[in-house]
């Protein structure tokens, strides 16, 4: 259930990638106010999902050169088939080609190669081109590389005899003339000279694999590059995983061929064997491994992040727990492997690991973001002595950390201190004085950043409900627009000829005084004297927030259509959903997954039928994907009297059924937590069923397995529920491969509500 990840649909966590980062002007869009309602239009699938009317354009990712001379992306070129990589300086506009389609065009190709992604060596003389991609578990960090070198405008292939596709993870040594790159489960160092091709690790198979990492460490700790350069090049740290005693889970695929064919990968599911990790240290040139000795069983642990300690002779490491309520942080001595505990992070539910962590003063000091006051806030720590300094203070959090420049004394991030439903830019001294900067104008909605190495600039997105994302070149601190980059003009002229009422924020409190923050659209044709029907959209656990201001997309828009056919729409943040409110509202879920989560989502319900007479409690709807598909089922089972239909997605009936990392961070262990494991699990309570439930599923889903709905479907059948299920052969967990899928599956949703939750006023 971990995070969508950023490149794809919803996943587990049910929340849905919305890129966003720029500043608008008034001057960009047309106000809401100045079109008449009856000159708006109304919406439907073709127009939401199968036509460029609400497609948005994105800036091209933007790569922050590190000599501050501006910044590189991708741009077709004039000239020749494929992309050329330009540099812009942020401030100026001016354009510089830095390396041509032509020479990235190999000998006798017709065309240049497709640029997937891209590195520059230290000194910007070669550039690494990642191309040819394909899946490995559910990323593309499968692929081809090939090293331009601008001096001699050579181009080659990495890899030597390779076969097609194979190589992962390749990354210029810190002096640019070697590159290391992963190959089916073994490192290998290629000199940039000579193009030698030295191994590095000789060991890696079915089972043992070097320097990436097996299908739940990917999907849930994102660790995927397995593999880090020590600060000299003379040395590479990397992670080892031995799968052995694992599960297999095996997929069928009934369509593809004539006759049906496997898939199996190592997939340990709650209370199962997971693979044991290790870390080690091994000269650049080859030899043995010396290998770091974190203590524990490695199966009862993980060893979640790992980076060289601001010298070329040390380790941090972050070791958790596998009930991971402790977090540990080790320095550890490559040459003899010797590990000394530094920090501990120590929980009764669950403990976070830090990825912005940066060192600092010649490797003396590091950042390290931490819970321990109730909120989570950036410290700065003595690697001598573990001593810790406050950079940030208050009761808020820190959501993300964006840049730190130690040159200037700034940290800047993104937090929200005042409204959890929106995202600012901030500034602090790293030096623990109090310094507090906000530097996002007062503009109420999400805003997000790419800044520049020095802080002197950066690209900016703005988003809000109402508002599509509108991307600009800012200076900072002072937020000025230097230049527009993209400001999707006809999307939002297309958004505010929609025909809706204005979405509203608002707060109710759960039984026990917890608030719980809200929206609510009514219908377009709202007359407050009558009562509608009521659908609510729901994710409800630690990896989504729904409630949220910022531009929501295809789901806002299809929520929109409804409220156009006589709906309201409304959703709820439970407490335990990922937002920006403090330990304690994101802890106090921990083995109640299911239970206090949907308790949240009935006591939301009754507050706002109390607020509003508007709402026919007779006609009352909810759904959701994934977790939200989960919420969706205990909703229905739990509260059968209360809720009348619900569309479940790619649910998890069975909390045993989900993966070691996630569900156990949860939900707790084996056997200790069995029986929590049987409460909070909505197939357990499937038989008071009494409402019209739509469950849908894909049978490719590698990450929520089919399996789940499968035996949700024998629940329902043994105690005589009537309900429908709809199985998308091969489709995966967002539910949208092959041609037409999403606007079948939305057609689908849209016909159920409206024969299961009868619409318009009375």
């Amino acid at each position: 259930m971990s995070v969508c990840k950023p490149f794809i649909l919803p996943l587990l966590a049910g929340a849905f990638t919305v890129i966003s980062l720029s500043g608008c002007s008034s001057t960009d869009t047309v106000p809401v106010t100045e079109i008449a309602q009856t000159d708006r239009q109304p919406l439907n699938i073709e127009s939401i999902y199968a036509s460029d009317t609400f497609r948005l354009e994105y800036p091209a990712p933007t790569r922050w050169l590190e000599d501050g001379s501006g910044y590189t992306t991708l741009e077709a070129s004039d000239s020749a088939n494929g992309r050329d990589i330009v540099r812009y300086h942020p401030e100026t506009n001016q354009r510089d080609v830095l390396v041509s389609a032509e020479q990235l065009t190999p000998k006798e190709a017709e065309r240049a190669l497709d640029i997937a992604d891209y590195q520059w060596s230290a000194d910007g003389s070669k550039v690494l081109i990642f191309t040819n991609t394909k899946r490995s578990w559910r990323t593309h960090t499968l692929g081809d590389y090939w090293v331009l070198d601008r001096n001699s405008n050579e181009l080659r292939q990495l890899g030597g005899n390779a076969p097609e596709s194979t190589l992962q993870f390749a990354k210029f040594n810190p002096q640019g003339d070697k590159v290391a790159y992963v190959m089916q489960n073994n490192i290998y160092v290629q000199d940039l000279t000579d193009f030698n091709i030295t191994p590095i690790t000789t060991d890696g198979d079915e089972f043992i694999v070097n320097g990436t990492f097996d299908w739940v460490n990917e999907e849930e700790f994102f660790l995927r590059d397995g593999f880090r350069w020590s600060p000299d090049g003379e040395h590479i740290a990397y992670w080892q995983l031995n799968t052995e005693g694992t599960p297999l889970f095996t997929m069928i695929n009934n369509t593809d061929e004539l006759y049906p064919t496997l898939k199996q990968f190592p997939y340990p599911k709650v209370g199962e064997v997971n693979a044991s990790m290790r870390i080690g240290v091994v000269d650049a040139n080859g030899g043995d491994t010396t290998w770091m000795q974190t203590p524990g069983d490695p199966r009862q642990h993980y060893l979640v992040r790992m980076q060289w300690a601001g010298n070329n002779q040390q380790l941090l490491i972050q070791q958790l727990t596998r009930k991971q309520h402790i977090n540990r942080v080790f320095l550890s001595d490559i040459n003899n492997g010797k590990t000394q505990e530094l920090i501990r992070e120590t929980t009764e539910s669950w403990a976070e690991y830090v990825d912005d962590v940066k060192f600092m003063d010649n490797g003396e000091r590091f950042t390290w973001l931490s819970e321990r006051s109730g909120y989570r806030h950036l410290y700065v720590v003595n690697k001598s002595s573990g001593a810790m300094t406050a950079v940030t203070q208050g009761k808020w959090d820190v959501v993300e950390v964006l840049r730190i420049n130690e040159s200037s004394g700034w940290v800047y991030f993104i937090a929200s201190p005042e409204n959890p439903l929106e995202r600012y830019l901030f500034r602090a001294t790293l030096d623990g004085s109090g310094v507090l900067q906000r530097l996002t104008p007062d503009q109420a909605g999400t805003h997000a950043y790419s800044i520049s190495q020095d802080g002197r600039y950066a690209e900016h997105t703005f988003s809000a409900v109402d508002q599509v994302p509108q991307t600009h070149m800012v200076r900072l601190p002072e937020h000025d627009v230097i230049r527009p980059v993209v400001v999707n003009q006809d999307v939002q002229q297309a958004v505010d000829n929609i025909q809706r009422q204005p979405l509203e924020f608002f707060r109710v409190e759960a039984r026990d005084g917890v608030a719980l923050d809200g929206y609510i659209m009514r219908p377009a044709d709202f007359d407050p004297s009558k009562k509608y029907p009521i659908l609510f959209y729901v994710y409800g656990e630690p990896w989504g927030q729904t409630v949220a201001n910022k531009w929501g997309g295809s789901t806002y828009l299809w929520h929109t259509m409804l409220t156009q056919q006589g709906y309201i729409v409304a959703s709820i943040d439970n407490r335990g959903t990922k937002s920006p409110r403090g330990f304690e509202w994101r802890r106090s879920i921990y083995k109640n997954l299911g239970v206090i989560t949907v308790r949240d989502q009935y006591d939301a319900l009754q507050a706002m039928a109390e607020r509003w007479e508007f709402i026919d409690t007779d006609r009352v709807g909810i759904w959701g994907h994934s977790g939200g598909g989960s919420q969706t089922l205990n909703a229905l089972f739990r509260y059968p009297d209360t809720y009348h239909m619900g569309m479940a997605l790619a649910p998890v009936p069975d909390l045993t059924l989900y993966d070691t990392i996630y569900q156990e961070r949860y939900s707790g262990l084996l056997p200790e937590s069995a029986e929590r494991y049987k409460e909070t699990s909505a197939i357990t309570h499937a038989e008071h069923l009494q409402g019209d439930l739509l469950l849908v599923h894909g049978t490719g889903d590698d990450n929520v397995h089919f399996q789940g709905s499968e035996r949700l479907v024998n629940e329902l059948i043994k105690h005589g529920k009537q309900f429908e299920f709809f199985a998308y052969p091969n489709r995966s967990h967002g539910i949208y491969e092959g041609e037409g899928t999403v606007p079948h599956l939305r057609t689908m949703m849209t016909e159920f509500v409206q024969e299961h939750l009868p619409a318009g006023g009375r």
